[in-house]
């Protein structure tokens, strides 16, 4: 979106996560989750005529193929 309004071409989105840790009440579902066959990604499809990054509104995405699997729940960890 940013690429976009700046007139640049959008590349590949990399994100860093630091002090990443796993409860134990969350081994479980987080092994159940593990067990799921990985599916293709989505495509965010944006409005490519918005030029201002104030202009957007939700109508200007779009996600195509995004097949999600259940919720697996977890309780929060405190």
């Amino acid at each position: 979106m940013i690429a976009q309004v700046c007139g640049l071409k959008a590349g590949d989105f990399v994100h860093t996560m630091g002090d990443t840790h796993v409860y134990l009440n969350h081994v479980e579902a987080l092994e159940e989750q593990l067990q799921r066959e990985p599916r293709q990604f989505p495509t965010l499809k944006i409005n490519p005529d918005v030029t201002d990054i104030d202009a957007f509104s939700a109508a200007d995405f779009e996600v195509i193929g995004y097949e999600p699997y259940g919720k697996i729940a977890m309780k929060m960890a405190v």
